[in-house]
């Protein structure tokens, strides 16, 4: 099994890049909302560290929010809690994709918490930043401040492009993307 990282911007277009490889997908980002939504020892863990943000179950991700921009060091107790349970469902994926050819790891901190390994073949999705910004508008719910504090615990869009085997230049055109993607996969299978 080769496992293909996708790194980029927040709204670059990584999660639909990944879906277009057609092989399974980690999309930690789903797995945080499937947390908030179904599994109550999340719940009872960030009520004890955030009584007065988190209310109620399922948990709900303005509450989350407000946490967030309530006080710095929020996140941070947040990301502590919940990517521990993020990690046990990577490491479930892992096991029950182990005999695929690819697995596509969509983790927004994939860099930022080392979860990648010497091997994996990483690819940066680059996006016009007026684009991007023109479609993270458009996302219900879009907050810019908090967006602005996820921005602050990523590593520079620089970083992610160096140490990345490939670069899609996304103009979210299916077949632009599609092409890419083929490219790769011919290249990876050399």
């Amino acid at each position: 099994m080769k496992r293909i990282g996708i790194l980029g911007d927040i709204g670059s277009g990584k999660s639909y890049v990944s879906k277009s490889f057609k092989y399974p997908v980690f999309n930690a980002d789903k797995e945080v909302g499937e947390l908030y939504k179904k599994d109550k020892k999340i719940y009872l863990k960030l009520k004890k560290v955030l009584p007065n943000y988190i209310k109620n179950f399922p948990i709900n991700k303005d509450e989350i929010s407000n946490a967030i921009l309530g006080k710095k060091q929020n996140l941070k107790k947040i990301i502590k809690i919940v990517h521990k349970e993020v990690r046990k469902k990577l490491n479930l994926f892992l096991k029950k994709n182990r005999k695929k050819k690819f697995i596509i790891l969509d983790i927004p901190l994939l860099l930022e918490n080392k979860i990648y390994k010497k091997g994996d073949i990483l690819i940066f999705v680059q996006s016009n930043p007026i684009e991007i910004s023109k479609r993270l508008r458009k996302r219900k719910n879009f907050n810019k401040k908090l967006f602005y504090k996820f921005k602050n615990i990523q590593l520079s869009l620089d970083y992610k492009k160096k140490k990345s085997n490939y670069t899609i230049k996304n103009d979210f055109n299916h077949r632009t993307i599609k092409k890419y993607v083929n490219n790769i996969l011919k290249e990876i299978n050399k």
